[in-house]
């Protein structure tokens, strides 16, 4: 398990394994080893024209001092810059140490890596002064053609909000024992991201209310296995109510997103007028008109369905209002609500929360639907992203699920897991009904909404960087998207090598 912290939340972890009898200082040596280790693995052919590395005053900076240390004991040609005199015991006694065997220079511009330590996980604001000036040279050096490794966060990043003015671009985060928000919050500065065990072990998992990041591991231990004797009742029936008139293809993503998710059947409720639509463009699902009356909607739901989707391309009206309303008093089971299911109740959540019941439902908004629903602005719950979401399940009972950069899902109980997955190829219109038809299919499957929707989010992440892979986001659509879904499941894929506990990819930032 991967906790995604606040910078106060890492310094606690930090602060307890001290406390239990790990120096402080093993810490930054740890940490500094494990990325002079990682640089050394990635771009060991780049490190033959040298590396500058630039340190701070803080323990961020001690790090660049063991890492500048390390790489010049492998036979890297290291220059190391002091942006400002060391006010850390650890920091000082680690520069000490480099300073036998790191020769005096300043960088000649040559070197193809570039190490930023100016600042760590307790700094906060853009970088200024003479920090200010060292930011700007690894920038610099960067756009000239050097890699840039980032230690913790790049400088400049606050790594509770990722926020990042005037912030270092790097091309390589390496963060110390846990995930923080910032850097997936502020995914283009920070480059790809990689967690790397400095020997927190147990301290790691305070019980303070920190999220939990989806990785490949944790996805692939709560996705179900389809049994070889399955059938399509077993592998379960999913109700997909939407596509109002001129919106059917919404309906019709959900569904196949749906299909290629594993979901044994599915029936489609549409307008009317949407019905020889969706008919024909597909076959593998049933089709029927919207109920338009209590006998209806039991029949569309009765014992057939395993869980309901409402919500994609279902229009905002006095109409779909009454249809939603009705579909949930007489169906009382496992729901997903996207898109206009929850348009509809703006403003009146605690209607919502009294239709909901308690049964096992996870609701999808992007953040102005979220806004709309719960109250405040879109830029409120953009501001607040890992935490908006807590009082709104609290309020109506069932797991939120704010899509964004990154997505965070939430239970009533407060419990939350975080999914970094997926490229800007998602930000494109239809893009959540892909979502809802793979996180309605898992609901159907696991009855679990937390866990439905946190891995729903992270296949169809996974989805879009495949369909991304190597040719960029320009010109990929959400067909491609779809079609890799299939491959997007977890399977045996072996886990990262050791001290790194996950990775992400860049998604980005300088090409």
């Amino acid at each position: 398990m991967v906790p995604v912290v606040t910078a106060a939340q890492a310094a606690a972890r930090d602060q307890a394994a001290i406390a239990a009898g790990v120096p402080s200082r093993a810490l930054m040596q740890r940490a500094g080893a494990g990325a002079a280790a990682e640089i050394c693995r990635r771009y060991g052919d780049r490190l033959a024209g040298g590396a500058a590395v630039f340190a701070g005053p803080g323990n961020n900076g001690g790090d660049a001092w063991v890492v500048a240390a390390a790489l010049t004991a492998v036979g890297v040609r290291v220059r190391a810059v002091a942006a400002a005199e060391p006010r850390t015991d650890d920091a000082r006694a680690e520069r000490e140490l480099a300073a036998r065997v790191v020769p005096p220079g300043d960088p000649d511009g040559a070197e193809c890596v570039v190490v930023d330590g100016l600042l760590g996980t307790g700094a906060t604001g853009a970088p200024h002064g003479a920090l200010g000036e060292a930011a700007r040279r690894i920038n610099a050096l960067g756009a000239a053609g050097a890699l840039v490794v980032a230690l913790d966060v790049p400088s400049g990043v606050d790594a509770t909000t990722g926020a990042a003015e005037s912030a270092v671009q790097a091309d390589l985060t390496l963060t110390f024992g846990t995930m923080k928000r910032g850097l997936l919050a502020a995914r283009e500065a920070a480059g790809a991201v990689a967690v790397l065990d400095i020997g927190l072990g147990a301290h790691a998992a305070l019980d303070d209310g920190a999220a939990t990041l989806a990785t490949h591991a944790w996805v692939a231990g709560r996705v179900p296995a389809i049994p070889a004797d399955s059938h399509k009742g077993t592998r379960r029936r999913l109700l997909v109510i939407g596509g109002g008139e001129g919106m059917a293809g919404a309906s019709l993503l959900a569904a196949r997103a749906a299909v290629r998710s594993g979901v044994g059947m599915v029936r489609l409720c549409v307008a009317p007028a949407s019905l020889p639509v969706v008919q024909a463009a597909a076959p593998e699902a049933l089709a029927a008109r919207w109920p338009t009356s209590d006998e209806e909607a039991d029949a569309a739901t009765g014992e057939w369905a395993h869980a309901v989707l409402l919500g994609p391309g279902l229009g905002r009206s006095a109409e779909t209002r009454a249809l939603v309303e009705r579909v949930l008093r007489r169906w009382r089971g496992p729901v997903v609500l996207d898109a206009d299911a929850l348009n509809v109740f703006e403003g009146e959540a605690d209607a919502l929360a009294g239709l909901l019941g308690g049964r096992p439902a996870l609701v999808t908004p992007h953040v102005t639907e979220f806004a709309r629903l719960a109250g405040g602005s879109a830029q409120d719950a953009l501001d607040h992203r890992f935490d908006a979401g807590a009082s709104l399940a609290r309020r109506i009972g069932a797991a939120v699920l704010l899509k964004g950069v990154p997505t965070v899902v939430t239970a009533p109980s407060g419990e939350s897991v975080v999914s970094a997955a997926g490229t800007p190829a998602l930000a494109a219109a239809g893009s959540g009904d892909l979502l809802a038809g793979i996180a309605a299919t898992l609901l159907a499957q696991l009855g679990d909404p937390l866990a439905a929707g946190a891995c729903a989010a992270w296949v169809h992440g996974r989805a879009a960087e495949l369909a991304t892979a190597g040719r960029g986001v320009r010109g990929v659509t959400l067909d491609d998207v779809t079609r890799a879904i299939p491959d997007a499941w977890p399977r045996g894929a072996p886990p990262p090598a050791y001290p790194v506990l996950v990775e992400l990819p860049r998604v980005g930032g300088r090409s």
